[in-house]
């Protein structure tokens, strides 16, 4: 493996990194603020495991504030009652910002989640001003409807905010993620309390900084890091809540489900665990161009990625020579420092989830699959959270391996014969966030979009989508979707006004 860097670049990105100015307090009703018990928590990288912040711990004190400043500041009209043109003029203002912030903001993602410093460059930050500006763009351009009711009745459906919107974000992305919740959460003229993940609270702090600057008014916007049990739970508990929106594990959905309906009954929306299927079959018309889409959706962000394409199904009159490009590609993957640009692959986002990686990788080759490539803790950066891309090949579904989310940089490699065995083995699962097949048969490929059970099917390609097309996923990979406008639907009520025309 390749980890040779530039030390110039390194320096400079580390010389960033050595003098960002860190908020780490709370941001409630316009304020940073510290907890109401005064309690922190230490923010440690995962490039090197040292601890950068001590994070304001939130807990339900704190949570019952946010939802009071979000309550007021949404009753009041601020906001929600703004007029469509100025909420989008600030919106597209907290996009700007969020662009003319892309370094100091990249920075912070990398050190904050092991990324590497190129990636959240070009990807994290850029499609989190994206994503903002996307939907500020659609304020103006969603219309309600007018039934087809008798001619003596005016029927009329619109939509209104649904209110206060909890936010519920993870740690693989978290400024993007973020952005998918609180940006068409914002546009619809909802109150947002913005929860990150406990392990990368960096950027949605800085974001509230951001906001505020763009015009969004006062108590609009509150972000709240801290644990799940202690943050999370009280937002999903809360009798003041609308809605929560939430992007995580299964495991961690179903309990905010539950609490939603132990609550008020609020809305939720869940974007779950994933164990994606990607199928190439023997009639592959180009299989370099599979094994590198096979190589960039399971090792980008180390793996830690929702809809990553941790199983591999591969037909069996193509596998050998399919793994021989896929382990030649991985070979070549540079990992090392993530603030050094010419690294392709980073850190694990802490030691806890480093060392269940690597217990999935031993239960593997204990069920009896055998290891291709990789498989140990790496220590390319002293006292950081490094895995190897991993090789798993010999899986079959009746192992952990292929059946729970790994979330980190392990490859199952699963062998068919033909198309129903591919689609058969891609649905044995509990999941059903996204599935890719490479085919030259257009047939096959038709039949494969209609037949896997998930909710993105990518057809000669993995993970192709943009904001225009809804994200989310069957079975227990969650409820709802994100992006798009259909991701209006969750952050707005509808409501039918009836009237009788010969009255007036």
């Amino acid at each position: 493996m390749d980890t040779t860097s530039i030390a110039g670049t390194v320096t400079n990105y580390r010389h960033i990194a050595d003098r960002l100015s860190i908020e780490t307090r709370a941001f409630i009703d316009g304020n940073y603020t510290w907890s109401v018990s005064g309690a922190t928590y230490g923010c440690v990288s995962p490039v090197d495991g040292r601890t950068i912040a001590q994070i304001a711990r939130c807990n339900a004190h704190d949570v019952d504030l946010a939802v009071q400043s979000a309550r007021r500041s949404f009753d009041s009209g601020s906001w929600s009652r703004m007029s469509l043109s100025d909420r989008k003029s600030t919106l597209l203002r907290f996009a700007t910002l969020v662009e003319d912030s892309l370094v100091e903001l990249a920075t912070l993602e990398s050190i904050d989640t092991g990324k590497p410093i190129r990636d959240a460059l070009s990807f994290d930050i850029p499609s989190t001003a994206k994503t903002i500006r996307w939907y500020a763009e659609s304020i103006d351009k969603i219309y309600g409807d007018v039934a087809p009711t008798d001619s003596n009745i005016l029927a009329l459906v619109t939509r209104e905010a649904v209110g206060v919107v909890g936010c519920i974000v993870p740690w693989n992305f978290p400024a993007y993620m973020a952005a998918v919740k609180f940006a068409p959460a914002l546009a619809c003229g909802n109150s947002v309390i913005l929860k990150p993940a406990e392990q990368s609270p960096l950027t949605a702090i800085k974001l509230a900084e951001i906001a505020t600057a763009a015009g969004i008014p006062r108590g609009v916007f509150n972000v709240l890091p801290g644990f799940g049990d202690e943050v999370g739970q009280p937002i999903a508990m809360h009798m003041d809540v609308d809605c929560v929106a939430f992007t995580g594990s299964t495991a961690v959905g179903k309990l905010l489900i539950q609490a939603a309906g132990l609550s008020n009954m609020k809305r939720v929306q869940i974007e779950a665990g994933g164990k994606s299927a990607h199928i190439v079959l023997a009639d592959v018309r180009d299989l370099d161009e599979a094994a590198a889409s096979v190589v960039d959706n399971i090792f980008f962000n180390a793996g830690q990625i929702c809809d990553a394409g941790s199983r591999l199904i591969v037909d069996e009159s193509i596998k050998t020579s399919l793994m021989q490009k896929i382990v030649d590609l991985t070979s070549k993957l540079r990992l090392g420092d993530p603030l050094d640009p010419n690294v392709d692959f980073g850190a694990i986002i802490d030691d806890r989830q480093r060392d269940q990686v690597v217990a999935y990788i031993a239960s593997g080759q204990t069920e009896g699959a055998s290891l291709l490539y990789g498989g140990k803790i790496a220590h390319h950066v002293p006292s950081g959270f490094y895995v190897e891309p991993t090789i798993l090949d010999g899986v079959t579904n009746d192992m952990k391996v292929a059946r729970e989310e790994i979330f980190g940089p392990v490859l199952s490699v699963l062998t068919c014969r033909g198309l129903d065995e591919a689609i058969k083995i891609s649905n044995c699962s509990i999941y059903g966030l996204a599935a890719g097949i490479w085919t030259s048969n257009f047939d096959d490929a038709v039949i494969a979009s209609k037949r896997l059970r998930a909710g993105s099917v990518f057809i000669n390609n993995y993970s192709g989508s943009d904001l225009t097309v809804p994200f989310g996923g069957f079975k227990q990979s969650g409820v709802g979707r994100d992006k798009s406008l259909k991701a209006l639907d969750h952050y707005t009520e509808l409501k039918t006004i009836w009237a009788n025309v010969r009255s007036f």
